[in-house]
C-alpha cells in the first residue's frame, strides 16, 4: 500500500472517526467541569465552614492524584466494589441496581474522571477570582439593600467568572490534549485510533504526526473560540481593577 492510499483510505477515515469521540468526549466534559468549578469555587469562597472543608477534600484528592489513575479507578476499580457490595447486600434480598451503579461504561467512566478533574482545577481559579474582588463591591451591594446570595449571584459571580476566564480557558486547552488517556479504558478516539493503526502497518511516524496535527487543530479553534468569548464577555475598565 503506497502512502497516499494509506492516508485517504486507511488512516484519514480512522482518525475522523477518532476525532468524533474525542469530541463527544470534551464537549461534556469541558462543560460539566466549568460548571462544576463554579459551584465548587463559590461553595470554597464564600460558603460556610464545613462545606469548605469537605470541597477542599474534593480538589486536594483531584488535583493531588494522577489522572491516569482515576480515570483507572473509576473504569477498572469500582467493578470491584460492585462485586463486593452484590456478594454482601444480594443474598440479603436488595435489588441489583443498589451495586450495578457502579459498573461504568468506557465512555461514561472517562467523562466521569474527566469532568470531576478538570472541575478540581477549575474550582481553583474561581476561587481565586472571587478572592480578588474588591470587599467595596460587597458593602456597596448591601447599601442598596441586596442579600448576600443575590449580591454573589449578580454582583460577584459575573465578576470573577470575567476574571477566571483566562484560566478556565486553560484549563479547557488540557482538557483536549489529557482526553488521550481515554485510551486506557479501551475507547478508540483519535490517540487509539492511531495506536491501533500503527501497531497493523508499522507506520508510526506517518499515524502519530497527523494525530498531533488533529489535536493542534482541536486547540487551536478552542483557542479561537476562547478569545471571542473574552472578547464578548469584556467590560472596560475591568482589567485596571485591584483587589482590594
Amino acid at each position: 500500500m503506497d502512502t497516499w492510499e494509506f492516508y485517504s483510505q486507511k488512516l484519514i477515515p480512522a482518525l475522523n472517526q477518532g476525532l468524533w469521540l474525542s469530541v463527544l468526549i470534551i464537549v461534556p466534559s469541558a462543560v460539566l467541569g466549568v460548571t462544576i468549578g463554579v459551584l465548587v469555587g463559590a461553595g470554597r469562597a464564600a460558603g460556610p465552614h464545613w462545606l469548605k472543608r469537605l470541597l477542599d477534600a474534593y480538589v486536594a484528592i483531584f488535583r493531588g492524584t494522577p489522572l491516569v489513575v482515576q480515570l483507572t479507578m473509576w473504569y477498572y476499580g469500582l467493578p470491584g466494589v460492585s462485586r463486593f457490595l452484590g456478594s454482601i447486600l444480594g443474598p440479603l434480598g436488595f435489588p441489583e441496581f443498589t451495586w450495578r451503579f457502579l459498573v461504568f461504561s468506557p465512555y461514561a467512566a472517562s467523562v466521569v474522571a474527566f469532568t470531576l478533574c478538570s472541575g478540581a482545577y477549575q474550582s481553583e481559579y474561581i476561587r481565586g477570582a472571587i478572592l480578588s474582588i474588591r470587599k467595596g463591591q460587597f458593602q456597596a451591594a448591601k447599601s442598596l439593600g441586596f442579600s448576600n446570595s443575590q449580591t454573589f449571584w449578580t454582583i460577584t459571580a459575573p465578576v470573577a467568572i470575567r476574571r477566571a476566564l483566562h484560566g478556565c480557558g486553560n484549563e479547557i486547552i488540557y482538557l483536549i490534549k489529557y482526553s488521550s488517556l481515554a485510551l486506557i479504558v479501551t475507547i478508540q478516539e483519535l490517540t487509539g485510533k492511531s495506536n491501533a493503526l500503527a501497531s497493523f502497518y508499522f507506520r508510526p511516524l506517518e499515524c502519530y504526526l497527523l494525530t498531533a496535527l488533529y489535536y493542534l487543530a482541536l486547540v487551536t479553534l478552542a483557542t479561537f473560540f476562547l478569545r471571542w468569548l473574552e472578547k464578548r464577555l469584556h467590560v472596560p475598565g475591568m482589567d485596571q481593577a485591584k483587589a482590594g
